[in-house]
Formats: structure tokens, C-alpha cells, sequence
């Protein structure tokens, strides 16, 4: 869309959400304008949705929003509005305030049932996480490519040595972007979530503290433990297990939904004076304390049952348990359960030299990766092919967020479509009695399926690998995703994918 066409669309799109009377506020997020509007029954959805330059339109309830989809050019676009509207529509604290006091903002019908509110909670912490992971995709999909040519280079063609500074240099621009995970989305979701980012992205910096990660990683042998469970630290006297908080998600996506309440008090309760420090001081100890004392230790117990349940069906029946991780490890991926799964491969590999465990869930990855193909090789919009094609790659190397937070979990049906092959090829893995000789999986990893003792291990790799390729692909192409998915009222609502400011 060339800058000249910027202004008319404006117009056009100013024309059909009613005028700029009907206009309270306009925010954007990183592919959406969003309006807030005092009669949304005024938008012209058909209409704004055929205008060349916009790829869909849709009200949104939950949040009181008229959104329209852009792409990579919103910004220029928003620019454009504002140019038109003037800068008031800029407050968007003061017209929300306005929205809620007149009522202009709808409310959601609310579920009747035990299963609709479960459904829509389940709705809105999936919205919470993608939103919150959107404006870092793009990041995790360059890091996770980087890092699986690193793999290529250093363990497959034997090109740089893991001794050498050069691979340490690499190694960490490739993993900076997941190892201080917590911090950039403690900001982004603290932008969702209305609470200060800065605040949360240093309480994302407590999580992934160097003594902090050095407690996790430090032995616990004669240490007491809860359920299994090894309690490696006290607080206050209080004996708590840290986790291991480095790639994770969840647990600051939770310190950003409790940093609001906290700060908003805090804000109440303290002298002006005293504000600019002492809330952020104690917002800071108050949530930081919140998530190591509760939300990390019921983190680990939940991964620790789901470890072993795994681990169970490892050794009682591989097959079974190919289908069943398969189909499902990747959801363990979206809230940080999978960690506790980790140390049961580190002590297989550590102590045997493989680990049947880590040869199954390395289909989950290339199922993601082939699903997020599929949707490249489907869709005629461009932000949509950039965006998956970046996700499949990053995928096939070994790192599934970009695919998953970028494009599958959006489109619901496209991480449920590419999961069925991942549990056909773990299926299929299982029966033939894979087994896995390194940490990299996906297809870069291929050369950790060759062994010494059982020449057709690779064979079932390869096999395997294939199937749930072709399987998530075809299934994601059939069934998984059209573009009419990106602005059809119907599916934004039930998917409520996007929720932040």
C-alpha cells in the first residue's frame, strides 16, 4: 500500500465507523486499529472490510473495541486518523473513563453455564498470552532461526567449535531473546494489562536474577522436599522451591494481572510525595514475593504430576505415549509446565547418553513448524505470510513460540490441526521404538537420531518426521485455517486473540 493511498483510507475508514462524531478513542496495537466508539451499530463492517488496504473488521465485545485489521502499515494508517480526528482522541485513559460513565461500551453476555464461564476464562487467558507474546514474535522467530543454524554449523557440519568465542558471541544473541523471556513480556502484557511496564519488566529481571537461576540450578540432594518436589530455598523462613523462570511466560504474565491491583492501591494509600518511589518499591517486593512464594512452587507441582503421568506412559507403552505427547505436549509449552519434563531428559541423556522422551516431543515441534507452513502456503495476506513463514522456520529449528504465539494459537484450529499430526508421527515414532541422542529436535536436529547400535533409528525419524509434516500441513490447509479466520466477527470473538491497548 503505497503512502499516497494513506490519507483516502483514513477518510474512508473514518467515513464508515460512523464520522468523527461517533469516534471517542483510537489506540493501535501492532496490525489493528481500535476504536472506541459511542454507537458501534454505526460502522459500516461490510463495507470497511472490502476497502483496499484493510484485510477485516470486527466489534469486539470483551473489550469495547471496533477493530480494523491493517497489518504492517497500522501505524502509518493510525497516523493518518489522528492527522483527521485531532489529538484528542489521544486520551485514552480520560474517554474510557467516558465510555464506562455513559455506558457506550457494551458489556458481553455472560456465560450460563459452569462450562461457558470455564470456555471464556479459557478464551481470555489464551487472548492474555498471545497478545501479550505478539509484539516479540517477530524476535523469537529471528533468534530461534539463528539459533538452529548455529546448531548447523557447530554440531552438524563441524564449522565452529563449542570452545570458541565465536560460538559463545552467537550462542548469545541466539538465546538472549528466550533466556530474559520474562522481561519483555513483563512489559508487553504490563501494556495489556494496565499495570507499569517498567515495574513488571523488573520483577520479570528478579525472576531471571543470576542468583536466582543459581538456586534452581544448585544440587538438592538431602534437601527436603514436597511431593517430590525439593524445597532449595526460605523466605522469611518459609522453606519455597524456585523453579526455573528462564523461557517462561506464565508466571510474569501473572505478575502483570496482580501489579495492577497492587500499584493501583499502593497509589490510593501512599503520600504524593512519597509515590514515585515507594509504589514502584513495593509493588516490586509485593508481586515479586506473590510469584516465588505461591504462583512458582504451584507451577512446579503442576509440571512435576504431568512429568510423572509422562514419564509413566514413556516406559508402559510407547506407542500410546507417542499419540498422547504428541497430541498434547505443546500445551505444557503454553503455560511453563514442560519444565519439570526437562530434567527427566537432562538425566536420561546425562546418565544414558538418549532419551526415548525427547525423541517424542521433537514431532510436537515439527508439527507446529509444518502448521504454521500451511498457513504461509494458504493465505494471499502478506503480514500473515511473513509472520508464518518466520514461525515455520523457527519451528523446523527446534523453537515452536514464534509459530505458536505468532499464527497457531491465533487461529485455534490451526495448533489443534497441526497437533493431530504430531500425534500421528509420535504415534508412528512410537511403534517403530525411536530413541534420541541429543538435546535438538525438529528436522535440524536430525543428526541426534543417528546410532551406533540401531541403524534404523534415523529411519524412524525420518519416516515419522515426514508423516507429521504432511498430516499438520494437510490438516491445517483442509481444515485449519482460511482468511476469512482473520476478519470474520464470529471467529475474533470466540478467539478472542487480541486483548491489548
Amino acid at each position: 500500500m503505497a503512502q499516497k493511498d494513506y490519507s483516502k483510507l483514513a477518510d474512508d475508514i473514518i467515513e464508515n465507523v460512523g464520522g468523527k462524531e461517533n469516534v471517542n478513542t483510537v489506540i493501535h496495537c501492532i496490525t489493528r486499529l481500535r476504536f472506541y466508539l459511542n454507537d458501534e451499530k454505526k460502522a459500516n463492517t461490510e463495507k470497511i472490510s472490502s476497502l483496499d488496504g484493510v484485510a477485516g473488521a470486527v466489534y469486539n465485545e470483551a473489550l469495547g473495541q471496533y477493530q480494523v485489521v491493517i497489518g504492517p502499515a497500522v501505524t502509518d494508517v493510525y497516523d493518518e486518523v489522528i492527522t483527521k480526528l485531532g489529538d484528542e482522541v489521544v486520551d485514552e485513559e480520560a474517554t474510557n473513563a467516558a465510555v464506562a460513565a455513559t455506558g457506550g461500551a457494551s458489556q458481553p453476555e455472560k456465560p450460563k453455564s459452569a462450562w461457558g464461564w470455564l470456555s471464556r476464562a479459557f478464551q481470555l487467558l489464551i487472548g492474555t498470552i498471545t497478545g501479550s507474546m505478539i509484539p516479540v514474535i517477530g524476535l523469537l522467530a529471528a533468534s530461534g532461526i539463528l539459533k538452529g543454524f548455529l546448531t548447523l554449523f557447530t554440531f552438524n557440519l563441524g564449522w565452529i567449535s563449542t570452545d570458541s568465542t565465536t560460538y559463545t558471541i552467537i550462542n548469545a544473541m541466539g538465546d538472549s531473546a528466550f533466556y530474559f523471556l520474562p522481561i519483555l513480556v513483563g512489559f508487553t502484557a504490563a501494556q495489556q494489562l494496565k499495570s507499569d511496564p517498567i515495574t513488571v519488566a523488573a520483577i520479570g529481571g528478579v525472576l531471571v536474577h543470576p542468583t536466582i537461576a543459581a538456586l534452581w540450578s544448585a544440587p538438592t540432594k538431602g534437601m527436603a522436599a514436597l511431593f517430590g518436589i525439593p524445597l532449595n530455598a526460605t523466605f522469611f523462613g518459609l522453606p519455597i522451591h524456585l523453579p526455573q523462570y528462564t523461557y517462561s511466560i506464565f508466571p510474569i504474565i501473572f505478575a502483570a494481572w496482580l501489579a495492577r491491583p497492587v500499584g493501583n492501591w499502593l497509589k490510593k494509600v501512599l503520600p504524593l510525595s512519597l509515590r514515585s518511589i515507594f509504589q514502584p518499591l513495593f509493588t516490586v517486593f509485593i508481586v515479586s514475593a506473590a510469584v516465588i512464594v505461591v504462583m512458582g512452587p504451584v507451577i512446579s507441582l503442576i509440571s512435576a504430576g504431568l512429568a510423572a503421568v509422562i514419564n509413566y506412559l514413556v516406559t508402559f507403552n510407547e506407542a500410546f505415549a507417542g499419540l498422547i505427547i504428541g497430541g498434547f505436549y505443546q500445551c505444557l509449552v503454553i503455560f511453563g509446565l514442560h519444565w519439570m519434563v526437562i530434567p527427566i531428559i537432562s538425566n536420561d541423556i546425562a546418565s544414558t547418553g538418549h532419551s526415548v522422551l525427547n525423541g517424542l516431543i521433537n514431532f510436537t515441534m515439527i508439527a507446529q513448524g509444518a502448521g504454521a507452513l500451511a498457513v504461509w502456503a494458504k493465505t494471499k495476506r502478506a503480514d500473515i505470510k511473513g509472520l508464518s513463514l518466520a514461525g515455520a522456520l523457527s519451528g523446523f529449528a527446534g523453537v515452536t513460540e514464534p509459530a505458536m504465539y505468532g499464527i497457531n494459537l491465533k487461529y485455534g484450529r490451526v495448533f489443534w490441526m497441526a497437533n493431530i499430526g504430531g500425534a500421528v508421527g509420535g504415534f508412528i515414532a512410537g511403534l517403530m521404538k525411536i530413541d534420541m541422542f541429543g538435546f535438538t529436535g525438529s528436522w535440524i536436529g536430525f543428526p541426534s537420531f543417528f546410532s551406533k547400535t540401531n541403524p534404523n533409528n534415523i529411519w524412524a525419524f525420518l519416516i515419522a518426521s515426514v508423516v507429521t509434516t504432511a498430516v499438520s500441513f494437510g490438516a491445517v490447509y483442509l481444515w485449519g485455517f482460511k482468511d476469512s479466520d482473520v476478519d470474520k466477527a464470529k471467529d475474533a470473538q470466540k478467539k478472542n486473540v487480541f486483548k491489548q491497548s
